[in-house]
């Protein structure tokens, strides 16, 4: 489903050149549930944000889907990718002015959901995670863990076939922490693609396969 031949991602910061991704060649089949790890800066977000078609290679191949993206443009980019692929951050950005289930129902602005079947979704997904009681409070009357599952409620209510997740524990304690890595497990069991870009060893073996990285290679 998700392929990387040779591909090469560099920043230009005035005379100084940083290669973020060095020749990854890297297969993530549908239906996998993979954890990125490696130290600050190697080249985790990066290799995440062009999975998620937020960012484009300069050298090589990315293949989503069966079809290489690399240079797209990034409007092809935002067509493929709506409804396709949730993101869940560590910080879980929600809007504070929104109420929980409008949070949520942001995600499904741009797709061709009627009112109903958005107010349906919504209720349905926030039920799912244990969240609907908090429908009508904002984002600052929940805890960090309840904030976290109205973030995956978000990622998850256009159905997407791939789900990003960018340490998604790391604001969270540890009894929270284990609450998101299980609905992970939940949602990969109903097979939804995971890919999860972790710092800790404990969530990266929850994972069914585990890449490093290192200076933006393999290893």
């Amino acid at each position: 489903m998700l392929k990387f031949v040779n591909t090469t991602k560099k920043f230009i910061g005035g005379e100084v050149i940083t290669t973020a991704l060095n020749n990854i060649n890297l297969e993530i089949g549908a239906g996998e549930y993979v954890a990125v790890v490696g130290p600050s800066g190697c080249g985790k977000t990066t290799l995440l944000s062009i999975i998620g078609l937020l960012d484009t290679p300069d050298g090589g191949e990315y293949w989503f889907d069966g079809k290489n993206v690399a240079g797209w443009t990034e409007n092809r980019l935002n067509e493929l990718r709506r409804g396709r692929i949730g993101f869940i951050f560590q910080s879980f950005n929600l809007i504070e002015e929104l109420s929980v289930e409008e949070n949520v129902d942001l995600a499904l602005e741009y797709t061709s959901a009627s009112v109903q079947e958005r107010r349906e979704r919504v209720a349905s997904m926030l039920d799912k995670l244990g969240v609907a009681h908090r429908a009508k409070h904002r984002p600052s009357q929940l805890s960090g863990g309840q904030q976290q599952r109205v973030a995956v409620a978000r990622a998850l209510v256009t159905r997407p076939a791939v789900l990003l997740a960018d340490e998604p524990t790391g604001n969270l304690d540890s009894a929270h922490g284990e609450e998101v890595m299980e609905l992970l497990r939940q949602i990969n069991e109903e097979g939804t693609t995971i890919v999860m870009v972790t710092h800790s060893p404990t969530h990266a073996a929850r994972a069914k396969r585990t890449v490093g990285l290192l200076d933006g290679a393999i290893v």
